[in-house]
């Protein structure tokens, strides 16, 4: 099986590694990456195992085909790469393997083959060739996108699975990446801006304005004909509460390492695209749009 990775950076260079385990991969990342993985070797450490493993790289592909296509770049990137790297799709199976919402849909303009993923593990730089997988929020999720399961879906949660990182088969991927979008608005912008585990967002003061953000979120979603498992905002809260934050507490948000490293965040792909849609839906959103607003300002203080 031969797998590209594009885009990657910390989630698609450490699944990049995990994958060649079992099967050809090639990843396309910054010159910088290319570099300290071509001298040292890949080194991943934390829940994952700890190992230095060789790993095909470079700031361009090799020839295909490919029998999967896995994008993994920043949402605000997500067009450019199709732009870029869209004679190369062919037959192969172009998989969605990021945060927000609205990046399947993107890549559909593109190609029929298309695969949704929904993936909560988190992944932490420690340098250009090393990676921390610092915690593990459940089963990554593949489906066909909008919804299905078939043989190219299962094959690749199977190959994940060989390769040590649990996956399952989804009817409804979309609900999936929805789910994520959910944890992703509640979460990541807060501790970004507070600079704080996601543990500390437990505290009254920042679930006050969980919940604001859960329940509009939850009013999009309806309008846009998701399929949750969660039928209630109130009964998604106790589920983040209680299922999702424990297992996480510790961990800081990737809009957190994107600040401290005077980095664009994705925000405006997540509790952005929740603002954008109630727009559309006429849904005040007034809490995500103050995140939207105080995260944008986070990063104009870290960039100056």
């Amino acid at each position: 099986m031969r797998i590209l990775v594009l885009g990657a950076g910390a989630v698609g260079l450490t699944v990049a590694a995990q994958l060649s385990r079992h099967a050809e991969v090639f990843a396309v990342c910054r010159e910088r990456c290319v570099s300290a993985i071509s001298e040292h070797n890949f080194t991943m450490t934390g829940i994952w195992g700890e190992r230095m493993l060789p790993l095909s790289v470079g700031t361009k592909p090799p020839e295909g085909p490919w029998d999967y296509i896995i994008i993994s770049t920043k949402s605000a990137a997500t067009r450019g790469i199709c732009e870029e790297y869209c004679d190369i799709f062919g037959d192969a199976e172009v998989v969605s393997l990021q945060n927000g919402i609205g990046n399947e849909e993107v890549i559909a303009e593109y190609t029929k083959n298309v695969i949704g993923a929904m993936i909560i593990t988190g992944f932490e730089w420690v340098s250009d060739s090393e990676i921390h997988v610092s915690v593990d929020g459940g089963e990554t999720v593949f489906g066909r996108f909008p919804g299905g399961v078939d043989e190219k879906v299962t094959a690749l949660a199977d190959l994940f699975n060989q390769c040590g990182m649990r996956s399952i088969a989804s009817e409804n991927v979309r609900g999936a990446v929805w789910s994520k979008a959910f944890y992703s608005c509640s979460l990541n912008p807060l501790g970004a801006v507070m600079e704080c585990p996601y543990g500390e967002l437990l505290q009254t003061p920042a679930w006050n304005i969980i919940e604001g953000i859960v329940r509009e979120a939850f009013a999009v979603s309806t309008a846009e004909g998701v399929e949750l498992p969660q039928k209630t905002a109130d009964e998604y809260l106790e589920y983040l509460k209680v299922q999702k934050i424990p297992p996480t507490a510790a961990h800081y948000s990737s809009m957190y390492q994107d600040i401290m490293a005077k980095r664009l965040t994705e925000v405006d792909f997540i509790n952005g695209a929740i603002v954008n849609l109630g727009k559309k839906h006429g849904i005040p959103t007034p809490v995500n749009e103050a995140i939207v607003n105080l995260t944008h300002f986070k990063e104009g203080l870290k960039c100056r």
